[in-house]
Protein backbone atom coordinates (compact mmCIF):
# COMPACT_ATOMS: atom_id res chain seq x y z
CA UNK A 1 0.00 0.00 0.00
CA UNK A 2 1.65 3.77 -0.77
CA UNK A 3 2.72 5.50 2.52
CA UNK A 4 1.14 8.57 0.94
CA UNK A 5 -2.13 7.25 0.41
CA UNK A 6 -3.87 10.08 1.66
CA UNK A 7 -1.81 12.79 0.83
CA UNK A 8 -1.83 11.77 -2.95
CA UNK A 9 -5.43 12.72 -3.34
CA UNK A 10 -4.20 16.26 -2.76
CA UNK A 11 -0.77 15.65 -4.12
CA UNK A 12 -0.91 13.80 -7.05
CA UNK A 13 -4.26 14.13 -8.76
CA UNK A 14 -4.70 17.03 -11.76
CA UNK A 15 -8.06 17.80 -10.63
CA UNK A 16 -6.39 18.61 -6.83
CA UNK A 17 -3.86 21.42 -8.21
CA UNK A 18 -4.80 24.11 -6.66
CA UNK A 19 -4.10 22.22 -3.48
CA UNK A 20 -0.59 21.76 -4.77
CA UNK A 21 -0.24 25.19 -5.96
CA UNK A 22 -0.92 26.46 -2.16
CA UNK A 23 1.39 22.95 -0.85
CA UNK A 24 4.05 25.10 -3.10
CA UNK A 25 3.39 28.18 -1.56
CA UNK A 26 4.39 26.64 1.78
CA UNK A 27 7.88 25.32 0.59
CA UNK A 28 7.42 22.01 -0.71
CA UNK A 29 9.33 20.83 -3.92
CA UNK A 30 7.54 18.95 -6.99
CA UNK A 31 9.61 15.78 -5.79
CA UNK A 32 7.98 16.53 -2.17
CA UNK A 33 5.09 16.27 -3.46
CA UNK A 34 5.61 12.14 -3.69
CA UNK A 35 6.16 12.23 -0.16
CA UNK A 36 3.99 11.17 2.29
CA UNK A 37 3.15 14.08 4.95
CA UNK A 38 2.40 13.89 8.60
CA UNK A 39 0.62 15.48 10.80
CA UNK A 40 2.31 17.13 13.76
CA UNK A 41 -0.44 17.89 16.17
CA UNK A 42 0.90 20.08 19.20
CA UNK A 43 -1.26 21.18 22.09
CA UNK A 44 0.90 24.49 22.52
CA UNK A 45 0.35 28.06 23.60
CA UNK A 46 2.43 30.79 25.91
CA UNK A 47 0.09 30.06 28.69
CA UNK A 48 0.76 27.15 30.22
CA UNK A 49 4.10 25.75 31.60
CA UNK A 50 2.52 22.45 30.64
CA UNK A 51 2.55 23.45 26.83
CA UNK A 52 5.20 26.30 26.22
CA UNK A 53 7.58 24.81 25.03
CA UNK A 54 5.81 22.03 22.52
CA UNK A 55 5.90 24.10 19.61
CA UNK A 56 10.06 23.54 19.97
CA UNK A 57 9.45 19.64 20.48
CA UNK A 58 7.51 19.90 17.04
CA UNK A 59 10.15 21.93 15.57
CA UNK A 60 12.19 18.78 16.45
CA UNK A 61 10.15 15.98 15.06
CA UNK A 62 10.04 17.84 11.82
CA UNK A 63 13.04 17.48 11.33
CA UNK A 64 13.51 14.34 12.18
CA UNK A 65 10.59 13.93 9.48
CA UNK A 66 12.79 15.99 6.18
CA UNK A 67 15.56 13.13 7.75
CA UNK A 68 13.66 10.78 6.99
CA UNK A 69 12.32 11.55 3.63
CA UNK A 70 8.70 12.55 5.18
CA UNK A 71 7.11 15.82 4.99
CA UNK A 72 6.23 17.19 8.30
CA UNK A 73 3.11 19.88 8.90
CA UNK A 74 3.07 21.40 12.40
CA UNK A 75 -0.52 22.52 13.51
CA UNK A 76 -1.58 23.46 17.46
CA UNK A 77 -5.35 22.53 18.75
CA UNK A 78 -7.03 24.45 21.60
CA UNK A 79 -5.92 23.11 25.38
CA UNK A 80 -6.53 23.66 28.39
CA UNK A 81 -4.35 23.84 31.85
CA UNK A 82 -6.01 22.82 34.52
CA UNK A 83 -4.03 23.69 37.48
CA UNK A 84 -4.69 27.08 36.97
CA UNK A 85 -8.15 27.30 36.10
CA UNK A 86 -9.09 24.93 38.89
CA UNK A 87 -11.49 25.95 41.15
CA UNK A 88 -12.80 28.62 39.11
CA UNK A 89 -15.19 29.02 36.23
CA UNK A 90 -12.09 28.17 33.87
CA UNK A 91 -12.28 24.43 35.33
CA UNK A 92 -15.94 23.79 33.16
CA UNK A 93 -13.62 23.60 29.78
CA UNK A 94 -11.04 21.56 31.03
CA UNK A 95 -13.00 18.22 30.25
CA UNK A 96 -14.63 19.53 27.29
CA UNK A 97 -11.80 20.36 25.70
CA UNK A 98 -10.31 16.77 26.09
CA UNK A 99 -13.21 16.48 22.96
CA UNK A 100 -12.52 19.67 21.11
CA UNK A 101 -8.64 18.54 20.84
CA UNK A 102 -10.09 15.49 19.44
CA UNK A 103 -12.15 16.74 16.67
CA UNK A 104 -9.80 19.29 15.99
CA UNK A 105 -6.82 16.57 15.13
CA UNK A 106 -9.47 14.85 13.34
CA UNK A 107 -10.48 17.82 11.08
CA UNK A 108 -7.10 18.90 10.33
CA UNK A 109 -5.88 15.62 9.55
CA UNK A 110 -9.00 14.53 7.65
CA UNK A 111 -9.36 18.08 6.04
CA UNK A 112 -5.31 18.15 4.55
CA UNK A 113 -5.03 14.27 3.78
CA UNK A 114 -2.01 13.58 6.32
CA UNK A 115 -0.53 10.28 6.03
CA UNK A 116 0.48 9.57 10.07
CA UNK A 117 0.21 11.86 13.27
CA UNK A 118 2.46 12.83 15.36
CA UNK A 119 0.38 13.89 18.94
CA UNK A 120 2.31 16.24 21.19
CA UNK A 121 0.46 16.97 24.54
CA UNK A 122 1.45 18.52 27.47
CA UNK A 123 -1.42 18.79 30.16
CA UNK A 124 -3.90 16.56 31.61
CA UNK A 125 -6.82 16.30 28.73
CA UNK A 126 -4.42 17.14 26.00
CA UNK A 127 -3.11 13.24 26.12
CA UNK A 128 -6.68 11.74 26.03
CA UNK A 129 -7.54 14.54 23.22
CA UNK A 130 -4.96 13.09 21.43
CA UNK A 131 -5.73 9.25 22.03
CA UNK A 132 -8.93 9.23 21.04
CA UNK A 133 -8.51 11.42 17.84
CA UNK A 134 -5.59 8.72 16.90
CA UNK A 135 -7.65 5.95 17.36
CA UNK A 136 -10.67 7.48 15.34
CA UNK A 137 -8.59 7.72 12.58
CA UNK A 138 -6.77 5.16 12.42
CA UNK A 139 -3.89 5.94 10.39
CA UNK A 140 -0.35 5.49 11.42
CA UNK A 141 0.37 7.34 14.59
CA UNK A 142 2.95 7.91 17.94
CA UNK A 143 2.45 9.97 20.72
CA UNK A 144 5.40 12.34 22.43
CA UNK A 145 4.30 13.20 25.71
CA UNK A 146 5.83 16.74 26.12
CA UNK A 147 7.85 15.42 29.51
CA UNK A 148 7.50 16.60 33.28
CA UNK A 149 8.69 19.42 35.33
CA UNK A 150 11.37 19.54 37.27
CA UNK A 151 10.78 19.55 41.05
CA UNK A 152 10.45 22.83 42.96
CA UNK A 153 12.70 22.93 46.44
CA UNK A 154 12.06 25.18 49.25
CA UNK A 155 13.99 25.06 52.26
CA UNK A 156 15.64 21.84 51.48
CA UNK A 157 12.34 20.24 50.04
CA UNK A 158 10.90 18.87 46.83
CA UNK A 159 7.53 20.78 45.88
CA UNK A 160 5.06 21.16 43.20
CA UNK A 161 1.84 22.34 42.22
CA UNK A 162 -0.18 20.00 44.69
CA UNK A 163 2.54 21.81 47.71
CA UNK A 164 0.72 24.84 46.50
CA UNK A 165 -3.14 23.83 47.12
CA UNK A 166 -2.19 22.00 50.44
CA UNK A 167 -0.48 25.45 51.46
CA UNK A 168 -3.92 27.11 50.21
CA UNK A 169 -5.67 24.94 53.08
CA UNK A 170 -3.21 24.99 55.60
CA UNK A 171 -3.56 29.22 55.12
CA UNK A 172 -7.73 28.81 55.05
CA UNK A 173 -7.36 26.48 58.70
CA UNK A 174 -5.14 29.22 60.36
CA UNK A 175 -1.87 26.59 60.11
CA UNK A 176 0.07 29.05 57.81
CA UNK A 177 -0.15 33.00 57.08
CA UNK A 178 0.46 35.10 53.83
CA UNK A 179 3.93 35.17 53.58
CA UNK A 180 4.69 31.52 53.84
CA UNK A 181 1.79 30.86 51.43
CA UNK A 182 3.35 32.97 48.97
CA UNK A 183 6.91 31.48 49.03
CA UNK A 184 5.59 27.96 48.43
CA UNK A 185 3.62 29.35 45.67
CA UNK A 186 7.12 30.90 43.84
CA UNK A 187 9.07 28.24 44.83
CA UNK A 188 6.84 25.22 43.28
CA UNK A 189 6.95 25.39 39.57
CA UNK A 190 10.58 26.17 37.76
CA UNK A 191 10.06 25.91 34.41
CA UNK A 192 8.11 23.89 31.66
CA UNK A 193 6.86 20.35 31.52
CA UNK A 194 3.38 19.32 33.10
CA UNK A 195 2.65 18.28 36.65
CA UNK A 196 5.73 16.48 38.02
CA UNK A 197 3.65 14.20 40.24
CA UNK A 198 1.82 10.93 39.17
CA UNK A 199 -1.33 13.15 38.22
CA UNK A 200 -3.69 13.04 35.50
CA UNK A 201 -1.15 13.82 32.79
CA UNK A 202 1.57 11.27 34.11
CA UNK A 203 -0.73 8.30 34.37
CA UNK A 204 -2.39 9.18 31.35
CA UNK A 205 1.37 9.35 29.39
CA UNK A 206 2.71 5.93 30.83
CA UNK A 207 -1.17 4.55 29.83
CA UNK A 208 0.16 5.49 26.50
CA UNK A 209 3.17 4.11 26.62
CA UNK A 210 1.79 0.92 27.85
CA UNK A 211 -0.76 0.83 25.54
CA UNK A 212 2.19 0.95 23.06
CA UNK A 213 1.19 4.42 21.12
CA UNK A 214 4.87 6.19 22.26
CA UNK A 215 8.15 5.12 21.74
CA UNK A 216 9.68 3.58 24.91
CA UNK A 217 10.43 6.21 28.17
CA UNK A 218 8.32 8.93 26.21
CA UNK A 219 5.86 9.37 29.69
CA UNK A 220 9.17 9.35 32.08
CA UNK A 221 11.61 11.78 30.66
CA UNK A 222 11.66 15.53 31.94
CA UNK A 223 10.35 18.33 29.16
CA UNK A 224 13.67 20.17 29.30
CA UNK A 225 16.24 16.86 29.09
CA UNK A 226 18.01 16.20 25.77
CA UNK A 227 16.30 13.15 25.51
CA UNK A 228 13.19 14.49 25.32
CA UNK A 229 14.84 16.23 22.14
CA UNK A 230 16.42 13.00 20.53
CA UNK A 231 12.89 11.38 21.15
CA UNK A 232 11.50 14.07 19.05
CA UNK A 233 13.80 13.06 15.97
CA UNK A 234 13.46 9.13 16.88
CA UNK A 235 9.67 10.15 16.22
CA UNK A 236 10.27 10.38 12.43
CA UNK A 237 12.01 7.46 12.10
CA UNK A 238 9.13 5.23 13.69
CA UNK A 239 6.74 6.76 11.95
CA UNK A 240 8.39 6.03 8.80
CA UNK A 241 8.54 1.88 9.79
CA UNK A 242 4.83 2.53 10.64
CA UNK A 243 4.00 3.64 7.31
CA UNK A 244 6.31 1.18 5.73
CA UNK A 245 4.44 -1.66 7.33
CA UNK A 246 0.79 0.04 7.66
CA UNK A 247 0.50 -0.54 11.03
CA UNK A 248 -2.15 1.25 12.75
CA UNK A 249 -3.55 2.36 15.96
CA UNK A 250 -6.45 -0.40 15.80
CA UNK A 251 -3.62 -3.16 15.75
CA UNK A 252 -2.05 -1.77 18.93
CA UNK A 253 -5.50 -0.59 20.65
CA UNK A 254 -6.95 -3.66 21.87
CA UNK A 255 -8.44 -5.01 24.60
CA UNK A 256 -5.91 -6.80 26.08
CA UNK A 257 -3.35 -3.34 26.07
CA UNK A 258 -6.17 -1.21 27.19
CA UNK A 259 -5.93 -4.12 30.60
CA UNK A 260 -2.58 -3.33 30.62
CA UNK A 261 -3.41 0.36 31.12
CA UNK A 262 -5.68 -0.39 33.61
CA UNK A 263 -3.19 -2.87 35.58
CA UNK A 264 -0.04 0.16 35.28
CA UNK A 265 -2.89 2.84 36.96
CA UNK A 266 -3.09 0.46 39.44
CA UNK A 267 0.07 -1.09 40.50
CA UNK A 268 0.97 3.24 40.20
CA UNK A 269 -1.54 4.54 42.33
CA UNK A 270 -2.82 6.92 39.47
CA UNK A 271 -5.19 9.46 38.60
CA UNK A 272 -9.23 8.12 38.68
CA UNK A 273 -9.32 10.03 35.29
CA UNK A 274 -7.41 7.38 33.68
CA UNK A 275 -10.57 5.64 34.07
CA UNK A 276 -13.31 8.78 31.89
CA UNK A 277 -10.34 8.82 29.20
CA UNK A 278 -9.51 4.88 28.53
CA UNK A 279 -13.34 4.53 29.16
CA UNK A 280 -13.78 7.02 26.19
CA UNK A 281 -10.83 5.48 24.22
CA UNK A 282 -12.30 2.48 24.34
CA UNK A 283 -15.22 3.23 22.74
CA UNK A 284 -13.28 5.73 20.06
CA UNK A 285 -11.33 2.63 19.21
CA UNK A 286 -14.53 0.08 19.03
CA UNK A 287 -13.31 -1.97 21.91
CA UNK A 288 -15.47 -3.31 24.76
CA UNK A 289 -14.71 -1.71 27.82
CA UNK A 290 -17.00 -0.68 30.83
CA UNK A 291 -16.78 -0.02 34.93
CA UNK A 292 -16.98 -3.64 35.59
CA UNK A 293 -13.60 -4.05 33.41
CA UNK A 294 -12.13 -1.47 35.85
CA UNK A 295 -13.10 -3.15 39.28
CA UNK A 296 -12.30 -6.94 38.10
CA UNK A 297 -8.51 -5.50 37.17
CA UNK A 298 -8.35 -3.15 40.43
CA UNK A 299 -9.19 -6.25 42.77
CA UNK A 300 -6.60 -8.38 41.10
CA UNK A 301 -4.00 -6.10 40.74
CA UNK A 302 -1.53 -5.08 44.00
CA UNK A 303 -0.57 -1.18 44.31
CA UNK A 304 3.04 -0.93 44.33
CA UNK A 305 4.27 2.80 43.46
CA UNK A 306 4.61 5.58 46.24
CA UNK A 307 4.01 7.76 44.09
CA UNK A 308 2.82 11.78 44.80
CA UNK A 309 -0.27 12.65 45.80
CA UNK A 310 -0.57 9.93 48.54
CA UNK A 311 2.96 8.85 48.11
CA UNK A 312 6.46 10.48 48.44
CA UNK A 313 8.15 10.36 44.73
CA UNK A 314 7.62 11.72 41.56
CA UNK A 315 8.34 11.17 37.71
CA UNK A 316 11.85 12.61 38.32
CA UNK A 317 12.41 9.70 40.18
CA UNK A 318 11.10 7.23 37.94
CA UNK A 319 13.49 8.98 35.56
CA UNK A 320 16.43 8.67 37.59
CA UNK A 321 15.88 4.76 38.34
CA UNK A 322 15.05 3.53 34.60
CA UNK A 323 12.14 4.89 33.61
CA UNK A 324 8.77 3.93 32.30
CA UNK A 325 10.25 0.78 30.58
CA UNK A 326 12.11 -0.26 33.60
CA UNK A 327 8.95 -0.74 35.38
CA UNK A 328 7.23 -2.58 32.18
CA UNK A 329 9.87 -4.76 32.89
CA UNK A 330 9.47 -5.92 36.17
CA UNK A 331 5.54 -6.21 35.54
CA UNK A 332 6.11 -8.45 32.52
CA UNK A 333 8.65 -10.55 34.69
CA UNK A 334 6.07 -10.79 37.38
CA UNK A 335 3.02 -11.67 35.26
CA UNK A 336 0.92 -8.54 36.11
CA UNK A 337 0.69 -7.86 32.24
CA UNK A 338 0.49 -9.10 28.82
CA UNK A 339 3.61 -8.72 26.67
CA UNK A 340 2.21 -9.78 23.35
CA UNK A 341 0.67 -6.99 22.30
CA UNK A 342 1.94 -4.45 19.39
CA UNK A 343 3.94 -1.38 20.00
CA UNK A 344 5.17 1.61 18.04
CA UNK A 345 7.81 0.06 17.33
CA UNK A 346 7.11 -2.65 15.52
CA UNK A 347 7.70 -4.86 18.18
CA UNK A 348 5.26 -6.25 20.88
CA UNK A 349 5.73 -4.39 24.16
CA UNK A 350 8.04 -7.30 26.03
CA UNK A 351 9.80 -7.45 23.03
CA UNK A 352 10.31 -3.52 22.90
CA UNK A 353 11.46 -3.55 26.53
CA UNK A 354 14.02 -6.57 26.03
CA UNK A 355 17.47 -4.87 26.13
CA UNK A 356 16.62 -1.96 28.23
CA UNK A 357 17.78 -1.69 31.79
CA UNK A 358 15.50 -2.95 34.30
CA UNK A 359 14.78 -1.38 38.28
CA UNK A 360 17.60 -1.55 40.21
CA UNK A 361 17.72 -3.69 42.83
CA UNK A 362 18.02 -0.57 45.38
CA UNK A 363 15.28 2.13 44.17
CA UNK A 364 13.02 3.72 46.45
CA UNK A 365 9.08 4.59 44.67
CA UNK A 366 8.18 0.58 43.34
CA UNK A 367 7.54 -2.01 46.20
CA UNK A 368 8.34 -5.33 45.08
CA UNK A 369 4.66 -7.36 44.64
CA UNK A 370 5.42 -9.18 47.98
CA UNK A 371 5.16 -6.61 49.82
CA UNK A 372 2.83 -4.29 47.89
CA UNK A 373 1.85 -1.15 49.76
CA UNK A 374 -2.09 -2.36 49.08
CA UNK A 375 -2.99 -5.83 48.12
CA UNK A 376 -5.38 -4.40 45.63
CA UNK A 377 -5.75 -1.11 43.25
CA UNK A 378 -6.68 2.12 44.63
CA UNK A 379 -9.18 2.82 42.40
CA UNK A 380 -12.76 1.25 43.55
CA UNK A 381 -16.07 1.26 41.28
CA UNK A 382 -18.86 1.89 43.65
CA UNK A 383 -22.43 0.97 43.28
CA UNK A 384 -25.28 1.71 46.02
CA UNK A 385 -28.42 3.72 47.02
CA UNK A 386 -26.39 6.86 46.47
CA UNK A 387 -25.52 5.84 43.18
CA UNK A 388 -27.16 3.20 40.95
CA UNK A 389 -25.27 4.02 37.96
CA UNK A 390 -22.15 3.92 39.76
CA UNK A 391 -19.19 5.64 40.88
CA UNK A 392 -15.35 6.00 41.44
CA UNK A 393 -13.34 6.53 44.74
CA UNK A 394 -9.95 6.70 45.29
CA UNK A 395 -9.01 5.31 48.63
CA UNK A 396 -5.28 4.53 49.79
CA UNK A 397 -5.84 1.85 51.66
CA UNK A 398 -5.05 3.14 55.24
CA UNK A 399 -8.43 4.39 55.77
CA UNK A 400 -10.23 1.12 56.16
CA UNK A 401 -12.86 -0.34 54.58
CA UNK A 402 -15.77 1.43 56.32
CA UNK A 403 -16.53 4.80 56.49
CA UNK A 404 -20.18 6.34 57.79
CA UNK A 405 -21.33 10.10 58.57
CA UNK A 406 -23.21 12.45 58.47
CA UNK A 407 -23.79 14.78 55.05
CA UNK A 408 -22.54 18.37 55.18
CA UNK A 409 -24.72 19.35 51.36
CA UNK A 410 -22.97 21.95 49.04
CA UNK A 411 -23.89 22.92 46.21
CA UNK A 412 -20.43 24.61 44.58
CA UNK A 413 -16.74 24.22 45.76
CA UNK A 414 -16.72 27.75 47.55
CA UNK A 415 -19.46 27.09 49.77
CA UNK A 416 -17.76 24.28 50.96
CA UNK A 417 -14.42 26.10 51.67
CA UNK A 418 -16.69 28.93 53.27
CA UNK A 419 -17.88 26.08 55.85
CA UNK A 420 -14.04 24.77 55.78
CA UNK A 421 -13.02 27.89 56.77
CA UNK A 422 -15.31 28.50 59.19
CA UNK A 423 -14.66 25.02 61.25
CA UNK A 424 -17.97 23.88 60.37
CA UNK A 425 -16.91 20.77 58.80
CA UNK A 426 -15.50 17.88 61.69
CA UNK A 427 -13.69 14.66 60.97
CA UNK A 428 -16.08 12.13 60.12
CA UNK A 429 -17.82 14.03 58.16
CA UNK A 430 -19.24 13.20 54.55
CA UNK A 431 -18.96 16.22 52.51
CA UNK A 432 -20.95 15.70 49.31
CA UNK A 433 -20.57 18.52 46.66
CA UNK A 434 -23.42 18.27 44.00
CA UNK A 435 -24.53 20.02 40.59
CA UNK A 436 -20.81 19.66 39.64
CA UNK A 437 -21.46 16.67 36.57
CA UNK A 438 -21.03 16.53 33.16
CA UNK A 439 -24.90 18.28 32.44
CA UNK A 440 -24.57 20.34 35.85
CA UNK A 441 -21.30 21.56 35.91
CA UNK A 442 -21.48 21.70 33.04
CA UNK A 443 -18.27 20.39 32.45
CA UNK A 444 -17.64 17.79 35.61
CA UNK A 445 -15.03 20.25 37.21
CA UNK A 446 -12.20 18.76 39.26
CA UNK A 447 -12.21 19.17 43.03
CA UNK A 448 -8.81 19.71 43.72
CA UNK A 449 -9.05 22.45 46.06
CA UNK A 450 -11.70 20.95 48.16
CA UNK A 451 -9.40 17.75 48.38
CA UNK A 452 -6.32 19.52 48.52
CA UNK A 453 -8.09 22.35 51.46
CA UNK A 454 -8.77 19.08 53.75
CA UNK A 455 -5.51 17.52 53.41
CA UNK A 456 -3.89 20.72 54.07
CA UNK A 457 -6.29 21.30 57.09
CA UNK A 458 -5.28 18.16 58.40
CA UNK A 459 -8.65 16.31 57.80
CA UNK A 460 -7.71 14.12 55.04
CA UNK A 461 -8.66 10.91 55.08
CA UNK A 462 -10.34 11.60 58.19
CA UNK A 463 -13.59 13.74 56.23
CA UNK A 464 -15.18 11.90 53.25
CA UNK A 465 -15.53 13.82 49.62
CA UNK A 466 -18.42 12.95 47.52
CA UNK A 467 -19.09 14.11 44.43
CA UNK A 468 -20.81 14.06 40.96
CA UNK A 469 -17.78 16.02 39.96
CA UNK A 470 -14.14 14.65 39.75
CA UNK A 471 -10.92 15.05 41.28
CA UNK A 472 -7.77 15.80 40.29
CA UNK A 473 -4.71 13.00 40.20
CA UNK A 474 -3.10 15.40 42.47
CA UNK A 475 -6.18 14.69 44.80
CA UNK A 476 -5.86 12.29 47.17
CA UNK A 477 -7.78 11.39 50.94
CA UNK A 478 -11.15 9.32 50.79
CA UNK A 479 -12.63 10.45 47.86
CA UNK A 480 -15.80 9.38 46.09
CA UNK A 481 -16.61 10.76 42.22
CA UNK A 482 -17.93 10.18 39.10
CA UNK A 483 -21.41 9.78 40.56
CA UNK A 484 -23.81 8.52 38.43
CA UNK A 485 -26.63 9.85 37.84
CA UNK A 486 -25.68 13.03 38.46
CA UNK A 487 -27.61 15.31 41.27
CA UNK A 488 -28.60 17.88 38.43
CA UNK A 489 -30.64 15.21 36.61
CA UNK A 490 -32.54 14.25 39.35
CA UNK A 491 -29.64 11.95 40.70
CA UNK A 492 -30.24 10.88 44.22
CA UNK A 493 -27.69 12.78 45.79
CA UNK A 494 -30.05 15.79 44.46
CA UNK A 495 -31.83 14.45 47.77
CA UNK A 496 -29.60 14.05 50.41
CA UNK A 497 -29.64 16.64 52.95
CA UNK A 498 -27.52 17.97 56.10
CA UNK A 499 -27.99 15.52 58.91
CA UNK A 500 -28.52 12.41 56.10
CA UNK A 501 -26.21 9.44 57.24
CA UNK A 502 -24.11 8.41 54.41
CA UNK A 503 -21.97 5.04 54.42
CA UNK A 504 -19.12 3.69 52.08
CA UNK A 505 -18.39 0.46 52.67
CA UNK A 506 -15.04 -0.93 50.37
CA UNK A 507 -15.60 -4.40 51.05
CA UNK A 508 -19.01 -4.46 49.36
CA UNK A 509 -17.92 -1.98 47.03
CA UNK A 510 -21.11 0.38 47.66
CA UNK A 511 -21.45 3.86 48.59
CA UNK A 512 -25.45 4.10 50.53
CA UNK A 513 -27.90 6.85 51.59
CA UNK A 514 -29.34 5.61 54.92
CA UNK A 515 -32.41 7.06 54.70
CA UNK A 516 -36.44 5.62 53.97
CA UNK A 517 -37.41 5.77 50.71
CA UNK A 518 -40.81 6.94 51.60
CA UNK A 519 -38.69 10.23 52.56
CA UNK A 520 -36.23 10.29 48.92
CA UNK A 521 -39.54 9.80 47.45
CA UNK A 522 -41.24 13.03 48.83
CA UNK A 523 -38.03 14.94 48.87
CA UNK A 524 -37.90 14.11 44.86
CA UNK A 525 -41.49 15.03 44.72
CA UNK A 526 -40.77 18.67 46.17
CA UNK A 527 -37.58 18.52 43.63
CA UNK A 528 -37.45 21.69 41.51
CA UNK A 529 -34.53 20.90 38.89
CA UNK A 530 -31.32 23.78 39.49
CA UNK A 531 -31.50 26.35 36.55
CA UNK A 532 -29.30 25.50 33.82
CA UNK A 533 -25.36 27.09 33.67
CA UNK A 534 -24.87 28.17 30.56
CA UNK A 535 -27.40 28.37 27.68
CA UNK A 536 -25.26 28.97 24.98
CA UNK A 537 -21.98 28.73 23.42
CA UNK A 538 -19.20 25.26 24.26
CA UNK A 539 -20.73 24.43 27.59
CA UNK A 540 -24.17 24.30 26.39
CA UNK A 541 -23.28 22.21 23.69
CA UNK A 542 -21.59 19.89 25.35
CA UNK A 543 -24.17 19.93 28.33
CA UNK A 544 -26.77 18.94 25.24
CA UNK A 545 -24.45 15.82 24.30
CA UNK A 546 -22.46 14.49 26.75
CA UNK A 547 -23.04 10.74 28.43
CA UNK A 548 -22.76 10.07 31.80
CA UNK A 549 -19.45 9.68 34.05
CA UNK A 550 -19.61 5.59 33.80
CA UNK A 551 -19.77 5.77 29.84
CA UNK A 552 -16.63 8.00 29.76
CA UNK A 553 -18.66 11.14 29.28
CA UNK A 554 -18.29 10.44 25.63
CA UNK A 555 -20.18 12.72 23.75
CA UNK A 556 -23.78 11.07 21.81
CA UNK A 557 -26.87 13.21 21.04
CA UNK A 558 -29.61 13.66 24.05
CA UNK A 559 -32.33 15.94 25.32
CA UNK A 560 -31.01 17.24 29.05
Amino acid sequence: MARNRYSAELTQKPSRSTAQAMLHATGLSPDDLGKPQVGIATVWMDGSPCNAHLFDLASEVRLGMAAEGLIGMRFSTVGVNDAMCMGGEGMRYSLPSRDLIADSIETVMCAHGYDANVSIPGCDKNLPGCLIAIARLDRPALVVYGGHIAPGELDGQRIDVISVFESYGRLISGQTDAAAHQRVVQSACPGAGSCGGLYTASSMAMAIETLGLSLPYSSSRPALSQAKREECRAAASAVRGLLEADLRPSQLLTRRAFENALRVTMVMGGSTNVVLHLLAAARAAKVALDLSDVERISRATPRLADMKPSGRYLMADIHAYGGTPAILKYLLEQGLIDGDTLTVTGRTLAESVADLPGLPLEQPFLRSVDAPLASRGHIRVLTGSLAPGGAVAKVTGFEGERFEGPARVFDSEDAFLESLAAGSIHAGDVAVIRCQGPVGGPGMPEMLRPSAALAGAGLGGKVALVTDGRFSGGSHGLLVGHVVPEAHLGGPMAFVEDGDRILLDLSSSTLSLDVAPSIIEQRRQAWVAPSVRSDSGVLDRYARSVANASSGCVLEEHKR
